[in-house]
């Protein structure tokens, strides 16, 4: 696993990378003492697994960084502070939250979280233009170019289609994570679209084939950067 570290002092950086050279599948590949560096740096390079977050950092908090870009690498977030863990996992890139000062057990388990989340990440290559899904039984096809968004409700998803729609029995994160990120994107914490479906975006609502949906303000600037505008 490929990881960088981000936080604005210098003896938790040393700290971090310290514990990661423990394990041979953790490689440090870069250290950033601010959050626009390392931005710029996962822009130009994407073949990052992990980022160690401080979630505490001037201008520029953790979770800033996070919805600053439009597909973030697995989190964990590193921190002195721990009443922000609810507000953590409400991203689903966050797979842990260590308090400092970070022992070498806790750390362990934040590798072992790390480990099972990449590992049951499969997402669809970009040669894959479909998936199965399963309906009473039964494994049916489902070919990417039509859909056109996808809600969640409760322990179920409506997937609707062109011509029809179809209710899953899965998660909206768990369906996502099958899903090419190039052509799908979470709008909303209860929509996925297809973003080559998008009639038209007006302020803060999606236009997919005569049905509206909502975008989010936290996932508004992410959207603007994977569409084509004039």
């Amino acid at each position: 696993m490929k990881c960088i570290i981000i936080d604005d002092e210098a003896t938790a950086r040393a700290i971090i990378s310290k514990l990661c050279q423990g394990y041979e599948n953790l490689s440090v590949v870069e250290e950033f003492d601010n959050a626009i560096a390392a931005m710029k740096f996962l822009n130009k390079n994407n073949n990052v697994d992990v980022v160690f977050l401080d979630i505490h950092m001037p201008d520029f908090t953790g979770f800033d960084f996070i919805e600053s870009l439009p597909n973030p690498p697995k989190i964990v977030l590193t921190t002195s502070d721990d009443k922000f863990a609810i507000e953590a996992f409400e991203y689903d890139c966050i797979v842990d939250y260590l308090t400092k000062p970070i022992s070498q057990l806790r750390f362990i388990k934040a590798v072992n979280k790390l480990e099972n989340a990449l590992k049951n990440s499969l997402p669809a290559t970009q040669e894959q233009e479909y998936l199965f899904v399963n309906i009473n039984k039964r494994l049916i096809k489902l070919n990417f170019d039509k859909i056109l968004l996808i809600q969640a409700k409760g322990d179920y998803v409506k997937i609707q289609l062109e011509d029809e729609s179809l209710v899953v029995h899965t998660t909206l994160k768990n369906l996502t994570e099958k899903l090419p990120s190039n052509l799908f994107f979470q709008v909303h914490r209860s929509y996925v679209v297809n973003l080559k479906k998008i009639d038209s975006i007006e302020e803060n609502t999606i236009y997919i084939a005569g049905t509206h949906v909502r975008l989010s303000k936290l996932s508004r600037p992410k959207l603007m950067n994977l569409i084509n505008i004039i």
